[in-house]
């Protein structure tokens, strides 16, 4: 097809979110004297422990190598959920009721934790509790969320109700599913202006936060750490790494457990009212029961509809991927041929090879990342967990604390597998319908 076909008039290979929520542009500052505590990475993770750490009298300062927040935290799908990779039945299995519920509670506490936030900080960022449905592409896939859903509701009193096929266009405009299920607690944000609400709050705390400020080195020594950056070297007490997807050579024990993978999400064009209620009657967040899913929502400010696919595959080129992805658009949502695109955009998530999140200290520095796909939550809380930790405060622990930190011995921070990783997920999903 040709670009005019699918490409609206001012298409932008920039996320959809900066429209409302522009990284924000900063005259360079000169880094700081020596600090309590450097938090490199300025994502959900860095600002919320640097915050934390501010109002309790700490001096801060955050290094981010691009712009504030300019990687995933502002540019993800902006879900709000209690899910992690490992569902809560397969807990149970594995670590018994107790050690499955000491892990969901504390998930639960991070989702709350984004809600008391956002409240105690007046950010203005569309967080709303909209609700979520997962759709079954088959009825193998309904009959496993629904076993899945009602041991959680067993034991931790999660609500659902399950939507048969014959009921499902009061959830979706589509026709390609088997039913599905409806969470009324899951949530939405915008996750832009929730990173921009977070950069405001850490600098009214008087957090210093200073952006292209790459952080090249970090040499552990008798009084602390001194932190090599390619603007100048700067002494800390304490060093906390919230890099995430981002995580490199400057902490290469960390970069040796991080695998970096990129997300792609498209937004359409200003859309007619009728289309969009059509599409996405209820308004909620939706994905389907794959692996490697499709998740897609309505914009919380604007008639548009937003849609992620085929996160970890090549990146060479976006319009091409954006064509992919408004082919998978169309297909689940026919009712949207025709229309327009007017954003696609990337941005590096991270996974871990045991597909657990990870907080804790290593050489003397603390850590919080590998969020593998509930990155607004988990984030969120870790930051404030990491914070606890330097704090020594008595509510610093989580139920993740006692995991390991798996590498493979063939990794040193190239992800060469992640097309063989990605495939042997499509082969699973295709094996699961």
């Amino acid at each position: 097809m040709a670009d005019g076909g699918i490409f609206a008039s001012g298409f932008k290979e920039t996320p959809y979110w900066w429209e409302a929520g522009p990284r924000p542009e900063r005259p360079p500052q000169p880094l700081p004297p020596p600090v309590d505590v450097a938090i490199v990475g300025a994502g959900f993770t860095g600002l919320v422990a640097a915050l934390t750490l501010a109002r309790a009298g700490r001096r801060v300062a955050v290094l981010e190598a691009q712009r504030l927040g300019e990687g995933a935290s502002s540019r993800n799908a902006g879900y709000v959920g209690r899910t992690l990779k490992h569902s809560f039945g397969s807990l149970i299995d594995s670590r018994g009721l107790e050690g499955a519920l000491a892990i969901y509670r504390d998930t639960r506490a991070a989702y709350d934790f984004v809600y008391e936030l956002v409240e105690r900080e007046a950010i203005s960022c569309h967080l709303r509790r909209s609700g979520r449905f997962m759709a079954a592409l088959s009825p193998r896939h309904y009959d496993g969320m629904a076993r899945e859903l009602a041991i959680k509701q067993r034991h931790l009193g999660d609500e659902f109700a399950m939507v048969p096929r014959a009921e499902q266009h009061r959830e979706t405009g589509s026709d390609l599913f088997q039913g599905g299920a409806m969470i009324p607690e899951m949530g939405s944000i915008h996750p832009a202006l929730y990173v921009n609400g977070l950069i405001a709050a850490a600098e009214r705390a008087g957090a210093g936060l200073y952006d292209r400020t790459a952080v090249t080195g970090i040499l552990r020594e008798t009084d602390g750490f001194t932190v090599a950056t390619s603007r100048g070297s700067l002494k800390a007490r304490e060093v906390a790494i919230a890099t995430n997807g981002y995580t490199g050579s400057a902490t290469p024990w960390l970069q040796r457990r991080i695998v970096p993978f990129n997300g792609f999400m498209v937004a359409t064009e200003i859309l007619p009212r009728e289309l969009l209620d059509r599409a996405a009657p209820t308004n909620r967040t939706y994905h389907d029961w794959n692996n490697n899913l499709t998740y897609w929502r309505r914009a919380p400010d604007q008639e548009r509809l937003l849609l992620g696919w085929r996160t970890g595959s090549p990146t060479r080129d976006l319009k091409a991927k954006a064509r992919r992805l408004k082919g998978r658009m169309d297909q689940i949502l026919p009712d949207l041929k025709g229309t327009k695109l007017a954003h696609v955009w990337t941005g590096q998530c991270a996974a871990t090879f045991d597909l657990w999140p990870h907080i804790g200290s290593q050489d003397g520095m603390h850590y919080g990342l590998g969020y593998c796909f509930a990155g607004v939550p988990m984030g969120s809380w870790f930051g404030y967990k990491l914070a606890q930790r330097i704090l020594r405060a008595n509510d610093a622990r989580t139920a993740f604390d006692a995991e390991g930190f798996p590498t493979k011995f063939y990794y040193r921070g190239w992800p060469w597998f992640r097309p063989l990783a990605v495939a042997k997920f499509d082969w699973e999903d295709r094996r699961g319908l």
